[in-house]
């Protein structure tokens, strides 16, 4: 299954607000998110709070048949949750959508697998 990995900074002073955002989507909007990432094809979604010298960001690493298609669906998806992961972690926290539309897929240069 292919996979994409990223960074994404968090803007200065919303730390906490992802830190809600994600406690809500293991909590309260856990069936939510869920169902999300099974429409969107991913079946493996990991997000690590690294704090730099810089400031926050979130790693992300994504499982899924498209995983370099999976921001641009979310932000142009109509179901609630994804309105609601858009607007509050994507735009909100990480400063993702928009005019500029979603970031460029990363470039891989080491992939080795035992």
């Amino acid at each position: 299954m292919p996979v994409t990995t990223f960074a994404a900074p968090i803007l200065p002073g919303k730390t906490e607000v992802w830190k809600q955002a994600v406690q809500e989507m293991t909590g309260s909007r856990k069936s939510e998110h869920e169902e999300s990432r099974r429409r969107m094809g991913i079946t493996r979604e990991i997000a690590s709070l690294q704090s730099t010298p810089q400031g926050d960001c979130v790693v992300v690493c994504l499982e899924a048949d498209d995983p370099d298609a999976i921001i641009a669906r979310i932000l142009t998806s109509d179901f609630p949750f994804d309105r609601w992961f858009s607007e509050t972690i994507l735009k909100g926290v990480h400063g993702i959508g928009g005019p500029g539309g979603p970031p460029p897929p990363n470039q891989v240069f080491v992939d080795w697998e035992a």
